[in-house]
């Protein structure tokens, strides 16, 4: 059974999604990959409390780490890009050829660059710090204004020396 709750950001409702122990997705407005929320969910906002106030504090430029427990579905290759995208700093971007050098297969760039698209849970695991080699804003499930806004929020927020583009 999947558990559910909505949360209002600056970059529109978020859907968090998990299973009552650990999240599962995070799902963003304007998604290619919408959270289809079916009949079959339960909406609990009680088991959210500690995400939802993770989600503020980052929005209100207080929080660079979430702490929460996660369980995302997803390949053994997709998992290890998403572990490899947990690393990269608050306000820090690294280019799509950096995280394949990272995730270990540098010739990987459009194999990571799949799974990046693929990531579940947005924000958490911040996909949106991947940018194109020549520094463009590239492809991002949630939309482009999404990421522009979540890089600037974190680069408002963040010491100077997090600006680095690997």
């Amino acid at each position: 059974m999947m558990i559910y709750d909505t949360i209002k950001s600056p970059i529109g409702m978020i859907v968090l999604a998990g299973d009552g122990e650990a999240l599962q997705l995070v799902g963003l407005p304007e998604s290619r990959h919408p959270v289809p929320i079916t009949s079959a969910w339960t909406r609990r906002p009680d088991l959210f409390v500690e995400a939802r106030r993770q989600f503020d504090a980052y929005f209100a430029g207080e929080l660079t780490d979430f702490d929460l427990p996660l369980a995302p579905h997803g390949s053994e290759f997709q998992q290890r890009v998403w572990q490899v995208l947990r690393t990269i700093p608050y306000a820090a971007t690294i280019s799509y050829g950096e995280l394949a050098r990272r995730v270990g297969n540098p010739r990987a760039s459009r194999a990571v660059g799949l799974a990046n698209g693929a990531n579940p849970l947005s924000i958490i695991v911040p996909c949106h710090r991947v940018i194109g080699a020549n520094g463009s804003l590239t492809g991002y499930g949630g939309g482009l204004a999404a990421k522009r806004h979540l890089l600037d929020l974190e680069r408002h927020h963040a010491p100077r020396e997090h600006f680095t583009l690997s």
